[in-house]
């Protein structure tokens, strides 16, 4: 075991491409309890879902985990992406990347609804121009409206772990603050489950605190090597997280009759699971990846997570009505490659043009006003 001083920046390659390949597996695990693990009665049709494929409906139920990994993944991500920025370049990276596709998402969302409502077709979604309004914001919730999106929830909740991160970049990043800023969210995660105060909950967000964490101390190890220090507080980060975890789980609990409420036991083990594999794609043989495909299905992995259910499941849903004969399992498959066919095109059009776009210009606008923002000389400075 390594000391706990750490012997300083390794290099390595700038993209791990088995981290691509692991968010595309989250958005896959999400997209599995969408289509397949849901417990709402009669949501294919007559037949329940559980009758039709009780083995793929079984694990499916857990699908929502997905996005717990995703938060351990974007630790890690997020933590790598910020060292060496400073708090307005992280912010502009952030807004050119989450924007675009959210945006283009929203409004197909939106489309997909005024289309409906013209073929007299049911619409799960409502749409108003405050809510479209409220919805392009990212932070719906908050405002008091419903989400046109069905799973940017998730969004908002990074979006706050994006402004702690900001926060530490105004002092600096260092292998010394990270720790200190991942034992002191830890610490301020189990004193906001003490207090039950709506207001440093919001900021802590105590039920994620844990998966946060234990990604950054993933890349502290990536970057900077292993060591005790380390390896202790991932282990405080993973107890911590099982721990909350039921509340999650409590979450879930609503099942139709003769169907079991999900297993903590079951949960915690696919929990371990995801943090194990972002430890071996991170500090482990999985570093050592290549496979450009992995970083391809990394970019689709966005656009698909956004788009996969609130127009995913329309689709799949219109193709059964279509083509009854279809069956609701191929009209499932038939959408999810419709979703990646949508999400590649969001991609190369939307999410590289549009992102750019912004980029540069966000990018001029900070250069002009930190020029603005520096002191005229004196005549008598100039003339010494």
């Amino acid at each position: 075991m390594a000391s706990d001083t750490p012997p300083g920046p390794r290099s390595g390659p700038a993209r791990l491409a088995a981290i691509d390949g692991l968010r595309l597996v989250a958005a896959l695990m999400v997209a599995a309890y969408h289509f397949v693990g849901t417990p709402t009665p009669h949501f294919w049709g007559k037949t329940e879902l559980r009758d039709l494929a009780p083995f793929l409906h079984e694990i499916s139920r857990y699908g929502w985990l997905g996005v717990e990994f995703f938060f351990v993944i974007s630790g890690f991500v997020i933590c790598m992406s910020c060292w060496g920025r400073t708090p307005a370049q992280f912010t502009v990276s952030r807004v050119t990347r989450l924007f675009p596709a959210y945006w283009c998402a929203v409004l197909l969302v939106v489309a997909l609804v005024l289309v409906s409502r013209m073929g007299h077709w049911a619409a799960a979604t409502r749409v108003d121009p405050r809510t479209v309004l409220g919805n392009l914001t990212m932070a719906p919730g908050p405002l008091g409206l419903d989400l046109v999106d069905g799973v940017a929830w998730t969004l908002w909740v990074e979006a706050r772990f994006y402004l702690l991160m900001a926060v530490l970049l105004v002092f600096g990043l260092s292998y010394r603050r990270v720790v200190v800023f991942c034992g002191g969210w830890l610490l301020a995660g189990v004193i906001a489950l003490e207090l039950h105060s709506p207001l440093i909950d919001e900021f802590v967000q105590p039920r994620y605190t844990g998966l946060f964490v234990a990604g950054i101390v993933l890349y502290l190890m990536h970057r900077f090597g292993q060591s005790l220090l380390l390896w202790l507080l991932l282990g405080f980060a993973w107890s911590y997280e099982l721990t909350v975890l039921e509340l999650r789980v409590a979450d879930h609990a609503t099942v139709p009759p003769g169907e079991s409420r999900p297993s903590w036991a079951v949960c915690a083990a696919v929990v371990t699971l995801c943090l194990a594999l972002v430890a071996l794609a991170g500090v482990g043989p999985l570093t050592r990846l290549r496979w450009r495909w992995l970083v391809s299905a990394g970019v689709l992995t966005y656009p698909f997570y956004l788009v996969h259910q609130s127009i995913g499941i329309p689709v799949a849903k219109g193709l059964l009505r279509a083509f009854p004969g279809l069956g609701p399992l191929p009209s499932m498959a038939v959408s999810v490659l419709c979703m990646l066919g949508l999400s590649m095109l969001i991609h190369t059009t939307v999410e590289r043009r549009l992102g750019r776009l912004l980029r540069r210009h966000l990018a001029l606008d900070i250069q002009r006003q930190a020029r603005a923002a520096k002191p005229t000389p004196t005549r008598a400075e100039v003339t010494g």
